[in-house]
């Protein structure tokens, strides 16, 4: 198959799909034919697309889950306005919750209460797995064997995220105003992670993925 016609393929299935398409799912688009692409014709297509963005203001990103368009960070706050509703927000212990999560991995709900030192209320946990931010990774061998959390792949795409590796170190992480809230030490993992690359405004999380899809 030729190379034109490889790129046309691949964009657009990248703006059919509601989803980031990996490597793998890209290449069974091509299954059926006789004359199918090279992985190698794929990648220089998506290069080339992404080239193509340049100076636009989409761009085709690589995330956790594969290749998606999305709109840039400089005109989102127009983009945002195709909707309406305003964006949820979410409470400074969802936030911290998370941000534990994330830091800890795995954890349980009684860890995650012992470093706040408050309860974690039931619909921050159900709030967090209905979004998929995180998911019940294990259960710790102790009686009552708790639930480990750990994040998950969608947390990852939904803060355009390829690994972990790419979140901030805690001490970049002003927005937690950390040193305002000394129950949030960490220990020595936070020299590893950062907890999530949010926006933080008065206390609360402002959701901002829509605009950035």
């Amino acid at each position: 198959m030729k190379d034109a016609q490889v790129r046309r393929i691949v964009e657009a299935s990248l703006m059919a799909a509601d989803t980031a398409l990996s490597m793998d799912r890209m290449m069974q688009l091509f299954e059926a034919d006789a004359d199918k692409p090279t992985r190698e014709q794929v990648r220089n297509a998506i290069t080339s697309l992404q080239k193509e963005c340049e100076g636009k203001g989409v761009e085709l990103r690589k995330i956790s889950s594969g290749w998606r368009y999305q709109t840039r960070p400089d005109v989102q706050s127009w983009v945002a306005r195709l909707w309406q509703e305003k964006p949820p927000r979410y409470s400074r212990a969802l936030l911290e919750t998370l941000s534990l999560i994330v830091y800890r991995q795995p954890i349980t709900r009684g860890e995650i209460e012992e470093i706040r030192g408050v309860s974690v209320s039931s619909s921050i946990i159900k709030t967090l797995l209905e979004r998929e931010w995180v998911r019940v990774v294990g259960h710790k061998e102790v009686p009552g064997r708790p639930a480990l959390y750990g994040s998950t792949r969608q947390f990852l795409d939904y803060f355009n995220l390829k690994s972990l590796d790419e979140l901030p170190a805690l001490a970049e992480l002003k927005d937690l105003e950390l040193a305002a809230h000394p129950e949030l030490d960490l220990g020595s993992r936070a020299e590893e992670k950062s907890s999530l690359k949010v926006v933080a405004e008065s206390g609360e999380l402002i959701d901002s993925g829509k605009a950035g899809r």
